[in-house]
Formats: C-alpha cells, sequence, structure tokens
C-alpha cells in the first residue's frame, strides 16, 4: 500500500463532492447505477431539466412516470426514486438527521427504500458524508485494486476481504479509494 500511495499521492475522493443535498445525491447514485459516467450524466442533467433544475421530494415525488422515463430513467428506477421519495416525505428516512447516525445504522436506513442496497449506501457514506471508515467488500474494483496492491493471483471474495481491510481502520476508506485508483493507474 505504501507504494500505491507514494505512486498516486494524497487521496481526494471526499474534496468537492460533498455538500450536494443528500436526497439529490441519493436520486443521482440511483440514476447511475449500472451506468456508465457518460451515461449516468446525461440522464441525471435531464431529470433536472425535467423537474425545473431542483431534485426534492415533493418533485420527485410528483413527477410522472412517463416524465421521468422521458428523461431516461427505467421504470425499475423511476420506482426507486419514487420510494425514496415517499419515505423522505413520510418521515421514515431524515435525511437531515442522518448524519448523525453510524455507518450500520445509515445502511439500515437507507436499504429500506426500493433500489438502495448495501453498495449504494457504502458510497453515500463514503462521498456524501465523507465517512473514512467504510470498506466496501462487495466492490469488484476494491477486491481488484486489493489483489494488485498486496500481489495476489486472484482478487478475494468478499468474505475473504472483510477482515483483510482490518489493518487500515479507521481509514478504509481511504484504502478503498487507493484499491480503485490502483486499477485506474495500471
Amino acid at each position: 500500500m505504501r507504494q500505491t500511495i507514494a505512486r498516486i499521492g494524497p487521496p481526494d475522493f471526499a474534496r468537492g463532492k460533498r455538500g450536494q443535498d443528500h436526497f439529490a445525491h441519493l436520486v443521482r447514485a440511483i440514476c447511475g447505477q449500472q451506468l456508465s459516467g457518460a451515461a449516468a450524466t446525461t440522464i441525471h442533467a435531464r431529470i433536472v431539466a425535467t423537474v425545473g433544475g431542483t431534485i426534492t421530494p415533493k418533485i420527485i415525488a410528483t413527477s410522472s412516470l412517463e416524465q421521468l422515463r422521458a428523461a431516461g430513467l427505467s421504470r425499475a428506477k423511476i420506482n426507486a426514486v419514487h420510494d425514496l421519495a415517499e419515505h423522505v416525505i413520510s418521515g421514515e428516512l431524515p435525511l437531515d438527521r442522518i448524519a448523525r447516525r453510524s455507518n450500520s445504522e445509515v445502511i439500515d436506513a437507507l436499504t429500506q427504500v426500493r433500489g438502495i442496497g448495501p453498495w449504494t449506501a457504502e458510497m453515500f457514506l463514503m462521498f456524501q458524508l465523507g465517512r473514512l471508515d467504510v470498506w466496501p467488500v462487495t466492490d469488484l474494483g476494491v477486491r481488484k485494486g486489493y489483489a494488485f496492491i498486496h500481489g495476489l493471483a486472484t482478487a478475494p471474495d468478499s468474505r475473504a476481504l472483510e477482515p483483510l481491510g482490518d489493518r487500515y481502520r479507521p481509514y478504509r476508506s481511504v484504502a478503498a479509494w487507493y484499491c480503485w485508483q490502483a486499477l485506474d493507474s495500471q
């Protein structure tokens, strides 16, 4: 890991990423699931234009299937953003207070929403809340990057990777970032 850090330099994964409204961030995350960065950016921009520039729970809840479909969202993602809006509006998911919760509580709360799984919740913790001790073991890039950095022939599976992150506590998010960067800089 030392060689990777020296080669890549200081991490910047949190710089400039936070500050966006939590709801808008989660909508963007849902939009981008299983898409390339360019496609996700295009669809998100269309949604922003469709709703008049500001993504709020009320606006998303009242946006029709047709409007969101025309912006490029699949039916599953429309259901997910509508479910997210309903959870926030009803108070089931108080995003204004979510930063006060522990990592596991945030993951538990977010995964109650259709379309938000543990991986999306972990990315929210890292990139929106700026949490430094998140270890996304199901992320293939983290697994492959870990193998590359540590000279392993194959990437560890999620179960094997979990305890391997213990040496990086309380900065496992930073270690994960270096795993991604190691792959990108090969």
